[in-house]
């Protein structure tokens, strides 16, 4: 017989007949069952008992009025706060499989490297990214202070939200739809209008500061709603904070999410894309965006954290792509550098559990847009905050840089690149860095924090745990 209590699944492997009664004015009456509990799996195991309240004035025995809490025994958690930072994508080299995906000879950061002729990154280079990922440009360290490899994708897919649910233990079959060269359907049109009460324009892949030079004045002049695609499976709405109000821009995107919810539609993720000026070459994108996803489609470690009483914080698009699933704090950053900020912040406070950033920055001002200087830029800037982060750290604090795929600028057409992904781990607990054998799925970083708290994983999730290696 198992029961849920709020520090997880307990085993109840026998009942006894013992009773007690509570002496005291007023509660003569309450009446206890005493049950053998087991809490199995994970690093801590344990046994102990746990008592029920009983109401016997009903006269139906096995009535518990308060379910008790079962007490969770004080782990020796080897980490007490782990930080996962995804440098969303990042990949560091074409998986073998890649190009079933039309990918071929990609490589996001050893093309960025080669392209900007080197990049300034002490304390990535440090921690062993260029042992990791040897380039000619960056010389790897003798003495790495990282656990690093190279992680593979095993669902099938090049996705943000599939690459992020897998680190948390979900594997992806079918890969969301995607509506790249023939634009959204007549019929999924035609109901999005007719319930927004605008006339769509778009309905395109492209760009989205190409999609607003063309087609934002003509949203302005008429009230028609800017719909649009990539090579990603999604469904984008532009919107002028001015003249299209930003409530209504979420309004409709919570209409075409439930449209989009159908098999035949169904795209992984909706977002709201408002923005400001008046004229081409004024219009800029506003950091309101929102993300409408699909929820995860299976329990994950986040879950098991928040379950159990763990903090889990989110930075940046994070409580977007689990739908506040197993959340318990979510901040929004304005930008990669302020995801950083807002991570180096939250590192000086004290919390007990997982703290999880995306730093977005990498894959939709760049990635997308092909362009690997400003790309490099981008990863210059991560490796200043990263210095300012880890002068913060505690002797008990693990970090876990890693990536959700990838997205070479170098390569042809907008799309994700299916590639491997970076692992380095850090702790200034580590007596020293070196390599690790490569793993074939992200889902070893959600294992590995689970095992740490002492949790196992929920059932129907992939992925082992690694802890006993860091």
């Amino acid at each position: 017989m198992e029961s849920s209590y709020r520090y997880g699944i307990v085993h109840v492997s026998k009942m006894t007949l013992l009773m007690y009664r509570k002496g005291g004015t007023g509660i003569e009456n309450r009446w206890y069952n005493e049950y053998n509990i087991e809490k199995r799996g994970g690093r801590f195991p344990w046994k102990g008992t746990l008592l029920v309240e009983r109401d016997s004035s009903h006269g139906k025995g096995n009535v518990p009025v308060e379910r008790a809490t079962s007490p969770r025994k004080d782990t020796m958690e080897k980490y007490k706060r782990v930080f996962v930072i995804v440098l969303d994508s990042m990949g560091v080299g074409a998986m073998p499989d890649s190009e079933r995906y039309g990918d071929v000879g990609v490589d996001t950061f050893g093309h960025i490297v080669e392209t900007c002729g080197g990049l300034e990154i002490p304390n990535l280079r440090k921690l062993g990214l260029a042992n990791l990922h040897p380039t000619k440009e960056i010389a790897p360290v003798d003495a790495p202070l990282a656990k690093y490899m190279k992680i593979s994708e095993a669902s099938n897919g090049k996705d943000t939200m599939t690459g992020h649910w897998e680190m948390m233990g979900i594997k992806t079959e079918k890969p969301f739809v995607t509506f790249t060269e023939t634009g959204f359907p007549p019929e999924l049109i035609a109901e999005l209008e007719k319930r927004c009460g605008k006339r769509v324009i778009g309905n395109k892949s492209s760009s989205g500061t190409a999609i607003l030079d063309e087609l934002a004045e003509e949203e302005i002049n008429t009230g028609a709603m800017i719909v649009y695609t990539s090579a990603d499976s999604v469904l984008q709405i532009c919107g002028n904070e001015e003249t299209f109000d930003l409530e209504n821009l979420y309004r409709c995107c919570e209409i075409a999410r439930e449209i989009t919810m159908r098999d035949e539609w169904r795209v992984g993720r909706v977002i709201a894309r408002p923005y400001v000026g008046k004229k081409k070459g004024e219009f800029k994108r506003t950091s309101n965006r929102h993300d409408y996803a699909v929820p995860p489609t299976g329990r994950t470690a986040l879950n098991e954290l928040k379950d159990n009483g763990f903090d889990v914080i989110s930075v940046g698009k994070i409580q977007d792509i689990f739908c506040g699933e197993g959340i318990t704090k979510a901040y929004h950053s304005n930008s990669s550098v302020h995801g950083m900020e807002q991570t180096i912040e939250i590192c000086k406070e004290d919390f007990h559990g997982l703290c999880f950033t995306n730093l977005v920055d990498f894959d939709a001002l760049w990635g997308h847009r092909r362009n690997p200087q400003g790309y490099g830029e981008e990863i210059q800037k991560f490796d200043q905050k990263l210095g300012e982060f880890m002068a913060q750290m505690r002797e008990d604090d693990l970090v876990i840089i890693t990536a959700d795929h990838g997205n070479d600028p170098t390569y042809t057409g907008t799309d994700h690149t299916r590639e491997y992904v970076p692992f380095l781990a850090y702790s200034p607990s580590m007596n020293q860095g070196g390599s690790l054998p490569d793993e074939t799925t992200f889902a070893v970083i959600g294992a590995t924090i689970a095992d740490n708290f002492g949790l196992s994983m929920p059932q129907g999730t992939i992925g082992h745990s690694i802890l006993n290696a860091l």
